[in-house]
């Protein structure tokens, strides 16, 4: 007997109850995005795991083709070979993807793996200091192992104001020393890649406290390291200052919240989705511990750099101006030391200090202005010029979008956002010889990497936008980031010309150097080639063409003449005129075009001076004295 059908049969083409759209296989079933999910987090995976060898064997393989010794008007530019371009992009595109594992530690490593990447060709390869005047820092490494400090003494270029802050000089020198190396040349060129390793777990703790999203957090450090091409992290006081000041921040931020100070941000509904919660309130006894604990790293900055207490007692201030982190203990604590070093150990440059201070205070138009005497020329130095104020927007302009499209993120991250922007009024106050532009981008860069990522990773959890939203969205991450890599080449190694001299080069000036008796004054075009200062303490330097162009096409009009007019009567005086000066007094404009040829011939041809050796690498002249 046939079965009772309850109900009508569903017609052809219909689903039943039992072979409903949820459990057949077909488009945009639920089977087939699950289907669909997991090859895709397949591919991700072995993305992720294979593309980072393959970038490490490729970049490997790029090392010897790089030929840094023949550099054009583009630097390293258009002598990294195709293959070191491509281990970048997959670097980059293996980063991406990491991105969406979640529970990994693969950002972490291909973030390390960017720094080594981009920053350690010239290490691995040069055979000289990069940056020529990273060698005064060795000099003033030597002349400590030699001499001892003498923070009173005058020394000629200025140099005794790293007799005043020895800090980071005194460590390298027991570095010299432990290693058992001649000097700190043997390991100076690593010093970006060493600071920008022990940067990342530091800015990692800074980015945790104000969000849980790790693609957040991993994508902020990746756009630190890309935007920091200023160059502060070579080997120098300001490099290790500036990790000590993010440590010092990083355990503010962590530490020292106040007791019901939190107020609605204790509650999730008030937090961006993304957003971390407020971190634990802390006593008034366990923040006394706390300055107990910064309080020699605080002293170690100041010990060690002039500028960098000053900005953190900016930031401190701004910190003390919100209710989570006031707390005036640490930033007096914070102040008095600072003070008590410059009135002491620093205190001549201090008062040198003190009275450039009422020439320049209040001209922001001076203070803002770049390091460059005159208008930057040739292909590769003004491409890097363009170059750096692209890679300012391209970190700015997504920063300012967050701040408008995530504004409850903005809410509980306003700190790091205060932190970011406490430097800027010091534009109102000095030029800090033309480098305030480039300090201030700096230590509000953490702040600003921080929330171009928030407008790039989109908050997992957060407001679904619509269609059109979406694809800009998933567009704008990769377009950013891949952007970055190319900026930041651009703007650290468009201008390599001037940063490698060969060794001969050095080996000729410290000849000369070496053979000019004591007292002798050395007179140099630019104080920015290797051992530029070498002997500065037996011996006195002028670099007489950094000053503003119209007065060097002055210069150049007479300069034996010119020179002969700053030479003390029967004083002893020898001009070195190196390639390196060349290229460098050329690209940031010190001199007009053709003007160091100029200089050299007239030089060359005065009778008040001779030849004592010439060679491709350049000049050695002596002053005949009067």
């Amino acid at each position: 007997m046939p079965t009772p059908v309850t109900g009508d049969p569903a017609p052809p083409g219909r689903a039943g109850p039992a072979d409903g759209p949820r459990d057949r296989p077909g488009p945009g079933s639920r089977i087939e995005r699950r289907l669909r999910a997991a090859a895709g987090a397949g591919v991700r995976q072995w993305l992720t795991a294979g593309l980072l060898p393959a970038a490490a064997i490729l970049w490997t393989l790029s090392l010897p083709l790089i030929d840094f010794r023949h550099m054009g008007d583009y630097g390293l530019l258009d002598r990294f070979p195709p293959v070191f371009y491509l281990s970048l992009a997959l670097l980059t595109t293996g980063f991406l993807a990491g991105l969406r594992r979640a529970g990994t530690w693969w950002p972490a490593a291909y973030c390390a793996a960017l720094l080594v990447a981009v920053k350690a060709p010239t290490a691995v390869l040069y055979d000289s200091v990069r940056y020529p005047w990273a060698s005064k820092h060795d000099a003033v490494i030597g002349h400590l192992l030699g001499n001892g400090l003498h923070p009173q003494a005058h020394l000629s270029g200025n140099m005794a104001a790293y007799d005043q802050w020895p800090g980071f000089f005194t460590l390298n020198a027991a570095l010299v020393r432990a290693f058992g190396v001649d000097s700190a040349a043997a390991f100076l060129n690593w010093a970006p890649i060493v600071f920008g390793l022990l940067t990342m777990p530091v800015l990692v703790l800074i980015y945790r406290t104000f969000t849980e999203d790790r693609r957040l957090v991993w994508t902020a450090v990746w756009i630190f390291q890309l935007a920091n091409w200023v160059g502060q992290d070579y080997f120098s006081p300001q490099g290790m200052s500036y990790l000590l000041y993010l440590a010092v921040i990083a355990v503010v931020l962590r530490h020292f919240v106040r007791p019901g100070s939190a107020g609605r941000l204790r509650s999730r509904v008030h937090l961006d989705p993304a957003a971390a919660a407020v971190p634990p309130p802390t006593t008034a006894r366990q923040r006394a511990v706390c300055v107990a604990v910064l309080a020699p790293l605080i002293a170690a900055i100041n010990v060690s750099h002039q500028l960098t207490p000053v900005m953190l007692c900016a930031s401190l201030v701004a910190l003390n101006l919100t209710r989570r982190y006031r707390n005036a203990g640490l930033l007096v604590v914070t102040g008095v030391i600072m003070l008590i070093w410059d009135l002491t150990m620093g205190r001549p440059l201090f008062v040198e200090t003190l009275e450039s201070l009422r020439r320049s205070a209040g001209d922001l138009l001076e203070n803002s202005r770049a390091g460059y005497a005159g208008q930057l020329t040739g292909p590769g130095p003004v491409l890097q010029g363009h170059a750096n104020v692209a890679m300012v927007l391209a970190v700015v302009v997504p920063a300012a979008v967050a701040l408008l499209i995530r504004r409850k993120l903005l809410r509980s991250a306003l700190p790091l956002l205060l932190v970011s922007v406490a430097p800027v009024p010091l534009f109102a106050v000095n030029d800090y010889g033309g480098e305030m532009l480039f300090r201030v981008y700096l230590f509000g860069l953490p702040g600003a990497a921080f929330f171009a990522a928030a407008a790039l990773v989109p908050a997992a959890g957060g407001r679904t936008p619509g269609p059109a939203g979406r694809r800009i969205g998933a567009a704008a991450l990769p377009v950013v980031v891949f952007a970055l890599v190319g900026g930041f080449l651009l703007s650290y190694y468009g201008k390599e010309k001037m940063y490698y001299t060969p060794p001969a080069e050095t080996a000729m000036v410290v000849r000369a150097i070496d053979r000019a008796p004591d007292g002798t004054l050395v007179l140099a075009a630019t104080g920015s080639f290797p051992m530029a200062l070498h002997r500065y303490d037996e011996l006195e330097h002028w670099f007489f063409v950094e000053q503003e162009e119209p007065a060097n096409i002055r210069m150049l009009e007479d300069p034996a003449g010119y020179l002969a007019t700053q030479i003390p009567d029967g004083g002893r005086a020898i001009v070195v005129l190196t390639r390196t000066q060349e290229t460098f007094t050329a690209g940031e404009g010190l001199l007009p075009p053709g003007g160091f040829v100029t200089l050299r011939t007239r030089l060359e041809q005065s009778p008040e001076f001779r030849v004592l050796e010439r060679n491709q690498y350049g000049v050695i002249l002596q002053y005949r004295s009067q």
